[in-house]
């Protein structure tokens, strides 16, 4: 029997093995700032001012020092904690979740040096949907950081993040385009020629067009607010802002409210116009 949280059915996940095997053998690696995760580590220089600055704009009451505190975040896919740990350091309450036990145990031995992570942070051994079933409508913020292109079911996946997300909750996510260039540069040179990333990393195939992933969050209660794209520059190891959304993107959208019944429900959302921009990267974790 079905209770009424448990809405999906764990037989069916969104975990891929396969992925989990990849990452598993690298769990070690998370904190080598020069090693295979250097682009995640660099990355935190623009994603992590994005989903402050996101989240500032949406609240006139804040904290001087710690200005994301009292907001819930869900780390999804976690990996090592690279993206958790900076959002702790801001204030916020975090959760991270990943699939990968070795992961979490790297996460957690690396936050327990710092006092103040160690309250705010909290790592999990789970699925999305296993946190589902203990966390419906709990988190104010989901974050899911080159992870959407290492799962099983994307739809899946997405349906969940809503699950869990309070009404006008914020879901981040940074991902890789479906594109010739992207194949080009994101795995021929990303991984087989430069080594950025560790070969094998990332199948083309699971790589998501921005307008496909609009489409499902659209389809499933989110309001798409902001698409833009990532660029990274592999001679300087540092990423930047661009147009151009041939590559990697990041996308901000928040979970509809209940609408007033007297109310018709928002229809026109303008989305920022875009094309292509960058290497493929490992994710913060498989989901």
């Amino acid at each position: 029997m079905f209770t009424v949280k448990r809405l999906f059915s764990t037989s069916h996940s969104s975990v891929d093995s396969k992925e989990m095997k990849k990452f598993q053998l690298l769990a070690h690696k998370w904190w080598d700032e020069e090693g295979e995760y250097a682009a995640l580590h660099s990355m935190n220089d623009i994603r992590v001012p994005f989903i402050r600055d996101t989240l500032l704009s949406m609240s006139s009451n804040y904290h001087l020092g710690n200005p994301l505190s009292g907001i819930k975040i869900l780390d999804v896919g976690c990996g090592g904690g690279l993206l958790s740990e900076p959002l702790g350091r801001l204030g916020a309450s975090v959760t991270g979740i990943d699939p990968v036990e070795d992961n979490i145990r790297t996460a957690d031995r690396h936050k327990s040096f710092d006092p103040v992570l160690a309250k705010r942070i909290q790592y999990k051994s789970s699925s999305l949907e296993e946190i589902v079933e203990e966390s419906m409508e709990t988190f104010d913020v989901i974050v899911a950081s080159e992870v959407v292109e290492h799962v099983a079911d994307l739809e899946m996946f997405i349906k969940c993040c809503s699950q869990v997300l309070k009404p006008d909750g914020s879901l981040f996510i940074t991902t890789i385009n479906k594109t010739q260039l992207s194949y080009v540069l994101g795995i021929v040179v990303a991984e087989k020629i430069m080594g950025i990333v560790p070969e094998g990393t990332h199948e083309w195939e699971k790589f998501i067009p921005p307008e496909e992933l609009e489409h499902l969050l659209e389809s499933n209660g989110f309001l798409v607010k902001t698409v833009k794209g990532m660029l990274y520059n592999p001679l300087s190891g540092s990423w930047s802002w661009t147009e151009s959304m041939s590559l990697n993107y990041a996308v901000h959208a928040v979970k509809a409210g209940a609408q007033p019944t007297d109310t018709p429900p928002e229809t026109d959302i303008q989305q920022p116009s875009a094309t292509a921009g960058t290497a493929g990267t490992a994710p913060d974790g498989p989901v």
